[in-house]
């Protein structure tokens, strides 16, 4: 996927980021308005550095200022939250990355972020399917992640393309069809001689996701993955093709959020109190979320669930410690559970030759 970038490097996550999209709406304008020391003062935004000042970011709100530049971001797994984006370099934010962040942003699609190496030492999990901007530790602690859509726009001709090279996206073909003919009528595409489909670019990349969901890849290649980026193999055969890149819709979907392919959530909230995130933690199949409130049911496997370098499951809580959960939070918290726990069901059922 050659059209890609590490993500968005804000310099000041708490001034540009917020959960809160009308909170962060009047904290831009008034950042905009205010003397520079003063700004730096009221936000606590400290030295400035290489290609972030306060004076440069203060100029690009002024330059743009737009409810409209209001936008998702993918802060952490499954943790959307707003960022003010003008695209620009060295402005509200200082490493944009707009070259590859305008494609998502353009467009309905999705893409892939992943890492270079595996942290910690623990099995590898640095890939996740997002359909929103990316900051560069999205996914990670140390180690910074990379993205890449599916689709870009040519700034040329401005026709929307595949982001795969040209030639590895043949290759895929050929290796997942008996009959491979990549400029044959739609028809043929879809279905194939003989009965043989031909893969579109959404099912080669539910095939790349599935193979890095698979335990015995994972297994396999785990020293490789500790020091570089993870290498896809070309399906062994159509039949391998077809069942693992089945597997890695199924696996996309639950990522992206999709509520058709997360379904019931069975984790009942319970306990009288204010809602209000306390001391988390995991006993006995509940999730506390304080000293009255929990989540019932809710599997082993899920609370401890690695996505990249985070516990999706732990690190959202964490993260709204002192906060109160509305009903879409506790909905939201559900599906989480129930994305974690499939998707390790869903893991376990993944084979392939390698």
């Amino acid at each position: 996927m050659p059209v890609n970038s590490v993500g968005i490097v804000t310099a000041r996550d708490k001034l540009t980021i917020d959960m809160d999209k009308d909170a962060l709406w009047k904290r831009v304008q008034d950042f905009s308005k205010l003397p520079i020391e003063e700004a730096r003062r009221k936000y606590a935004l400290g030295k400035d550095a290489q290609d972030w000042r306060v004076e440069y970011a203060q100029a690009d709100v002024k330059r743009n200022l737009s409810y409209e530049n209001i936008v998702k971001i993918a802060y952490r797994p499954f943790d959307l939250r707003w960022t003010y984006y003008t695209g620009n370099a060295r402005g509200f934010q200082c490493r944009p990355r707009n070259e590859v962040m305008q494609h998502i942003l353009q467009q309905e699609q999705f893409g892939l972020i992943y890492t270079r190496t595996n942290e910690g030492g623990r099995q590898f999990a640095e890939v996740q399917a997002i359909a929103f901007p990316v900051t560069h530790h999205t996914i990670s602690i140390k180690e910074v992640n990379s993205f890449a859509p599916l689709f870009y726009r040519d700034t040329v001709d401005k026709t929307r393309r595949i982001n795969f090279d040209p030639e590895i996206h043949k290759s895929i073909i050929a290796a997942a069809t008996r009959h491979p003919s990549p400029g044959a009528s739609r028809h043929a595409r879809t279905h194939g001689a003989e009965g043989n489909k031909v893969p579109d670019e959404v099912a080669i990349f539910d095939y790349i996701y599935g193979v890095l969901h698979c335990p015995a890849y994972r297994e396999t290649y785990k020293e490789f993955l500790k020091i570089d980026f993870p290498r896809v193999p070309y399906p062994p055969s159509p039949a391998v093709f077809w069942d693992v890149s089945a597997k890695g819709s199924q696996l996309r979907k639950l990522h992206l959020m999709e509520d058709a392919a997360i379904g019931p959530a069975p984790y009942k909230f319970t306990g009288h109190g204010d809602t209000i995130v306390g001391k988390v933690a995991y006993e006995g199949g509940v999730v506390r979320i304080n000293a009255n409130q929990g989540f019932e049911n809710v599997p082993e496997i899920a609370w401890n669930f690695y996505i990249g370098g985070y516990q999706p499951a732990q690190k959202w809580l964490k993260d709204r410690k002192g906060r109160e959960l509305s009903f879409d939070d506790i909905r939201h918290y559900q599906k989480i559970i129930k994305i974690l726990s499939e998707t390790d069901r869903i893991m376990k059922t993944i084979e392939m030759p390698l």
